[in-house]
């Protein structure tokens, strides 16, 4: 055997061997193939090596023999590589299995639409943001769940920008399948190929809940800052009204304080005429001074005037005016205030603003409250004046068939009604003691009993031809009506129809805004004389010499040792026979002289004048 048939039967054995070696490692069948297609024609060169005459014969078995062993070779690598690239698809698969995974079980929503906006995909989680299930929304543009709170310019910016490629994260407001509103978080990008857009992709998170609960912060920190700013509004005009000692003061004050702040530009108290209904300004203060009367006029331009408005219907009114002559032209915000108290009208307050916002920041009832409040200052400072002024305005007026409780009943019972005393009552009333005269108790109780504006009356006694009753009248009265104003009720008489009231009024007080409240509020009352009077100021000392005056020796001995024995606490310490015995008199004796200590004390703190206690 020559060397050609041992080098060719030695390839073929080798590729056998190595066929084998292949096919045990990788298991590919078709290692088996050529197993068995190089075993058969190794056994063919070894059955022909007797019959072969030369080794040229065999050279082409030779060359057959090498290329069956690099075909077994490159099968092999072509195997290994063929391997490499199924283990990266399985790589890659799994990879985006994984993927699908994540965006099948993403909590947000996912999906993927063309370059026209329709829509390729959605994950699951688009029907817990929307409402729509998956199938429902595939071949759907994104619109179907547009809420109509934004409008065309804010979707056309959304669109230019993805379009450019840029990707675009924003809130949108949209409207689930059930109807109700959501607020989303979303986040719009494109997928590019070359610089091309390919399609979209959307993640849209529901913050529905983040953003109640921003709104609802937002709320109270509104509310608080509407709370602190009322709070201040109130704190600092009722510590300015507290210093406060005249009406002027008053007035001054509140218009100061508004004036002051930020919020506000000018503020002004005035009232109107009664002839012809005129606004004028009585006290003012801020930026817009110089164009008042021009301010006055616009806000008195229409019929109703707001000034009218809130006097009649004692209420804030807020309106809006055109400004144009103040340092920031435009529209001007006012709210008119009317000042009144228990039915006495004091004017209005009127704050302007060109802050938009400014009554928005204050809680709008405040003003109310306010009105109220000033008014009620200014009518306890008068009343203060009026009780302790040196000197005062007596003001004497004639009636003529008033609507009053007390005329009404001289007028029905022909009667004459003087009034003695007065204190205050219940919800703006008073209790008045008045005497009757000319006519029989019985009557007049019958009358009161049914009378309007009289809700309740006692007889308390009768002597000659004159009934003292005890009237609880309400604040139609116009006893409740000067005091209102803060004026003193001196005397006050009448007879059938007619009548005479003289009532005093400090000085400095606005005597023509009582007048004209008495004459609006009664036809038939008419002013006759006004005096200027000095008034005697009695002090405790001079009160205490004036009552121990009255009383003899054995009057003052009784109450002294009386008061001392305990007799006037309760339960008493002693009786009064145990305080005449301490006296060595009679209990009769004793009681004679308490009664009649008692009744100039009395006397002292009850005759002398009919003012409102």
């Amino acid at each position: 055997m020559n060397w050609i048939i041992a080098l060719s039967i030695g390839l073929r054995l080798i590729g056998v061997g190595y066929s084998i070696l292949l096919l045990a490692r990788t298991r590919d069948r078709r290692f088996g193939f050529l197993t068995l297609l190089l075993s058969f024609m190794t056994l063919r060169q070894l059955l022909t090596v007797q019959s072969a005459t030369t080794g040229i014969e065999e050279l082409p078995g030779l060359v057959v023999s090498a290329l069956v062993l690099l075909t077994v070779y490159y099968l092999s690598e072509y195997i290994d590589e063929e391997n490499a690239i199924k283990t990266q698809l399985q790589t890659a698969n799994e990879r985006l299995r994984g993927f699908r995974k994540a965006i099948e079980h993403a909590g947000h929503a996912i999906f993927l639409t063309d370059p026209d906006g329709t829509i390729e995909y959605a994950n699951p989680a688009v029907e817990t943001v929307t409402g729509y299930g998956p199938d429902e929304v595939i071949g759907e543009n994104p619109r179907l769940w547009q809420s109509g709170k934004h409008d065309e310019e804010f979707y056309k910016g959304l669109w230019e920008r993805i379009e450019s490629g840029s990707v675009w994260e924003g809130e949108l407001t949209n409207r689930r399948k059930s109807g109700e509103l959501c607020w989303i978080d979303a986040t719009i990008a494109p997928i590019t190929d070359g610089g091309d857009v390919e399609r979209y992709v959307a993640i849209e998170r529901d913050v529905t809940e983040r953003k109640e609960r921003e709104m609802r912060i937002e709320d109270q920190n509104e509310r608080l800052t509407l709370l602190n700013n009322t709070n201040e509004v109130l704190r600092d005009t009722n510590r300015e009204l507290v210093a406060a000692s005249t009406r002027d003061e008053i007035e001054s004050a509140v218009c100061e304080q508004f004036a002051s702040s930020d919020l506000f530009d000018v503020a002004w108290i005035g009232g109107r005429g009664l002839v012809d209904g005129s606004v004028s300004p009585r006290t003012c203060a801020g930026t817009d001074i110089d164009s008042l009367d021009v301010h006055i006029e616009t806000l008195c331009a229409v019929e109703p005037s707001p000034v009218e408005t809130a006097l009649d219907s004692s209420r804030p009114v807020f309106t809006e005016i055109e400004d144009d002559l103040s340092e920031t032209p435009g529209e001007a915000h006012c709210v008119v205030v009317p000042l009144a108290y228990r039915g006495a009208e004091y004017g209005v307050l009127v704050v302007m603003t060109h802050n938009a916002d400014a009554f928005d920041l204050i809680e709008r009832d405040i003003f109310a409250e306010l009105g109220r409040t000033v008014a009620d200052a200014i009518s306890a400072v008068e009343s203060k004046q009026t009780l302790a002024a040196d000197s005062v305005t007596e003001l004497e007026f004639q009636l003529t068939g008033i609507d009053e409780p007390l005329a009404n009943m001289a007028a029905r019972l022909d009667c004459s009604v003087t009034v003695e005393h007065v204190s205050d009552g219940d919800d703006g009333g008073s209790i008045q003691y008045v005497t009757v005269a000319d006519a029989d108790p019985e009557p007049v109780s019958e009358y009161v009993a049914e009378a309007d504006h009289i809700d309740a009356a006692q007889h308390v006694y009768a002597y000659e031809e004159r009934s003292l009753f005890r009237l609880s009248i309400d604040k139609r009265s116009i006893v409740a009506t000067l005091a209102q104003y803060g004026a003193g009720i001196e005397s006050l008489s009448l007879t059938g129809t007619s009548g005479t009231l003289i009532a005093h009024v400090a000085s400095s007080n606005d005597i023509r805004t009582i007048v004209d409240a008495l004459q609006t509020t009664y036809d038939g009352l008419t002013l006759v004389a006004q005096r200027e009077r000095e008034r005697d100021v009695q002090t405790e000392a001079g009160f205490r010499k004036q009552l121990a005056a009255t009383l003899t020796d054995r009057q003052r001995e009784a109450v002294r040792t009386a008061h001392f024995a305990g007799f006037f606490e309760w339960p008493r310490e002693h009786s009064g026979e145990e305080v005449a015995s301490m006296m060595d008199i009679s209990q009769t004796t004793f009681t004679q002289h308490l009664r009649a200590a008692e009744k100039k004390l009395f006397s002292a703190l009850f005759d002398e004048s009919i003012r409102v206690s």
